[in-house]
């Protein structure tokens, strides 16, 4: 009988240490994403410029805040 008990709490041990896990990661990523954004505006305007396009500040400032509130 103290073996199932043994068992049971290991299990649950795994289970709590597997999510607790996942919910820390996923906040140091949020919090990792939100100080170092993938895109920023001299990315964004150099992307612009290969595609062909001229970008003006306007626009740029339209995409990233475009982009910002995706991200929210």
């Amino acid at each position: 009988m103290d073996t199932w008990i043994v068992i049971l709490v290991g299990i649950l041990a795994l289970l709590a240490g597997v999510a607790l896990g996942f919910f820390i990661a996923r906040k140091y990523m949020m919090s990792y994403l939100k100080k170092n954004p993938p895109i920023n505006e001299q990315m964004l305007k150099m992307m612009m410029m290969q595609m062909g396009m001229k970008p003006s500040q306007k626009k740029i400032n339209q995409m990233m805040s475009a982009m910002n509130k995706q991200v929210k």
